[in-house]
C-alpha cells in the first residue's frame, strides 16, 4: 500500500498522514453480502452506560467475510474494496457457479486473479489449504485453531504468521507477536500476508475523524478527582503513581492470562522469549 501525505491547507491536514487507496478499485459494496449493524453508543440493553468513551461515528454496513473458505471450486477476483469493520482490505471474489463472496485480501492480490481452496491446492498467495500440505517457512493468515471452525488468527492488516515446523500432530507457527505455538497440522489457512500492511503509519491529524470513527475524547486518570479514578487527586500536577484502570487493574507488568489455560500446552515460547514450555 502507499500512503498520502496532505499539504497542511487546514490546521486538520497539517499533521494527517492517510491511505492513498491504491489497492482500492471501488467503493460500491456487493448488496447480497451486506448487513445492517447497529450501534450501541457504549449502552447495555437497559440503556446503562457500560463503557466510555463510545458514541456517534458514522454508520457502517458490515460485510460478511468468508472465513472458513471451504468452497471448492477456482474462483476470480473482482474487485478490492475497503471495509470500514476492519484494517485490512477485502476482496470481492466471483465462482463459477456465479456465487459472490467476500475474503481478506492478501498483498499482492490483484483484480483477475484466480484463488482457489482445497486439500490438494497450489501453496500460492491467496489459496487456502491445510498446513500440513505447505512448506515450511510460508507466510500465512487467516489461520484456524480448529479444522472447519474458520479463521481467527493473523487477520489484521499486515499481519501473517509463520510456518517454522511440523510436529506429528501438530504446526509449529511463529506468530505476529513473535510467540511459537502449535497448532493443530489439519487446520487450514491462507497463503501469504494481508494487506494495508501500513495501517498503523497512518495519522488522523485532528480529533473529529476520530469522532467520525465513532470515538469520543478519552480524558485521563490523573486530571481526575480520588473519587473517579485511583490515580486522580494531589496538589498539582501528581504523577497518579502506578499506572492502572479505574477498577485499580495495573497496566504494567500484571499477568492477566488466565493460569492453567488448557492452551498453555501449546505454546512453546512467549513473545519476550520468558516462558518455554516443557509437555
Amino acid at each position: 500500500m502507499s500512503l498520502k501525505k496532505f499539504k497542511p491547507i487546514t490546521a486538520g491536514t497539517r499533521w494527517r498522514i492517510g491511505n492513498s487507496y491504491a489497492e482500492v478499485t471501488t467503493n460500491v459494496p456487493e448488496k447480497s453480502l451486506i448487513e445492517a449493524k447497529p450501534r450501541t453508543g457504549g449502552r447495555n440493553t437497559s440503556g446503562h452506560l457500560t463503557m466510555r468513551y463510545r458514541g456517534g461515528g458514522h454508520k457502517k454496513k458490515y460485510r460478511i467475510i468468508d472465513f472458513k473458505r471451504n468452497k471448492s471450486g477456482v474462483a476470480t477476483v473482482e474487485s478490492i474494496q475497503y471495509d470500514p469493520n476492519r484494517t485490512a482490505f477485502i476482496a470481492l471474489v466471483v465462482y463459477g457457479d456465479g456465487e459472490k463472496r467476500y475474503i481478506l485480501a492478501p498483498q499482492g492480490l490483484e483484480v483477475g486473479a484466480k484463488v482457489e481452496s482445497g486439500v490438494n491446492v497450489a501453496p500460492e498467495v491467496g489459496n487456502t489449504l491445510p498446513m500440513r500440505n505447505m512448506p515450511l517457512g510460508t507466510n500465512i493468515h487467516n489461520i484456524e485453531m480448529q479444522p472447519g471452525q474458520g479463521g481467527k488468527l493473523a487477520r489484521s492488516a499486515g499481519s501473517s504468521a509463520q510456518l517454522a515446523n511440523k510436529e506429528d500432530r501438530y504446526a509449529v507457527l511463529k506468530m505476529p507477536s513473535g510467540e511459537l505455538r502449535k497448532v493443530l497440522i489439519d487446520c487450514c489457512a491462507t497463503v501469504g500476508v494481508v494487506s494495508n500492511s501500513d495501517h498503523s503509519l497512518q495519522s488522523m491529524g485532528k480529533a473529529g475523524r476520530n469522532r467520525w470513527r465513532g470515538i469520543r475524547p478519552r480524558n485521563r486518570g490523573v486530571a481526575m478527582n480520588p473519587v473517579d479514578h485511583p490515580m486522580g487527586g494531589g496538589e498539582g500536577k501528581a504523577s497518579g503513581g502506578q499506572p492502572r484502570s479505574r477498577n485499580g487493574q495495573y497496566s504494567r507488568g500484571l499477568k492477566t492470562r488466565t493460569v492453567g489455560k488448557a492452551s498453555d500446552k501449546l505454546i512453546i515460547q512467549r513473545k519476550n522469549g520468558s516462558k518455554l514450555s516443557t509437555k
